[in-house]
């Protein structure tokens, strides 16, 4: 009976790898990358993460560590704010710059104030078509293995919203911009439309994410300094559960 008690007792206890932990994702890491080396170095039971990167984007990337991924839904449904660089006349079969390069065109001609115009037309709710590089499930494969093959399937499209599309810099053919969307959107996808709306193609150059839901890049960290912790220490760094629940 006391077995029975204390066992009761434990399971009531929190533990203190149960929350999240804010990681300032490097590029070239895959998120899975980074789930994967943080689970194997603290030896977590349980990892995920709440919002996949591209290897080539960095920045905000939410692990979800123990009773943590319960906070899944949440933190995924949550608002997203990027920060990048788009490459005009350049387009890619990936729409990003470590695609395959389809086409260059000539984009000396192309103003400030027509990137701007433009940008008018992605406010507000908008239907985007997915690109093929991406992790979406067609028949139980992703999009992005059936593209490695050669091979182009018609995609539905997904409705989305974007609050705010900002250009804050411009140095042709070079544009630097701020979005705030709905989860789920592909800022590859809006730079390569972009593009095609301005006649001289484009694709991603760089992309950073700077907040998820209620969570913001400032108070994430890098991996060299998650890496530098133990398992005591580490604790130090996390959000637990109760105050996301706050």
């Amino acid at each position: 009976m006391s077995w029975n008690n204390n066992r009761s007792r434990k399971t009531r206890e929190s533990d203190p790898y149960d929350g999240i932990l804010l990681v300032d994702k490097p590029t070239e890491w895959t998120s899975h990358d980074v789930v994967a080396k943080i689970r194997n170095h603290f030896r977590f039971v349980k990892v995920g993460h709440g919002g996949t990167l591209d290897p080539l984007a960095t920045g905000l990337l939410v692990l979800l560590i123990g009773k943590g991924t319960k906070l899944s839904d949440r933190i995924m449904g949550g608002d997203k704010v990027y920060e990048g660089t788009i490459h005009l006349g350049v387009t890619t079969h990936s729409q990003d710059r470590d695609g395959e390069i389809l086409a260059e065109k000539d984009a000396s001609h192309i103003t400030r104030e027509q990137v701007e115009a433009a940008t008018l037309n992605y406010l507000g709710d908008i239907e985007q078509i997915p690109p093929m590089v991406s992790a979406i499930k067609k028949d139980g494969v992703a999009l992005y293995k059936l593209a490695r093959k050669g091979v182009e399937i018609e995609r539905e499209p997904r409705k989305i919203h974007i609050y705010s599309f900002e250009i804050t810099g411009f140095e042709n053919p070079f544009v630097h911009f701020r979005v705030k969307s709905t989860k789920g959107t592909y800022v590859r996808t809006l730079a390569h439309d972009l593009g095609n709306d301005l006649g001289v193609g484009a694709s991603l150059y760089n992309l950073r994410r700077t907040g998820s839901g209620p969570l913001n890049i400032d108070k994430a960290h890098t991996m060299e300094e998650i890496l530098a912790c133990d398992r005591d220490t580490i604790a130090e760094k996390m959000i637990l559960i109760s105050d996301m629940m706050a």
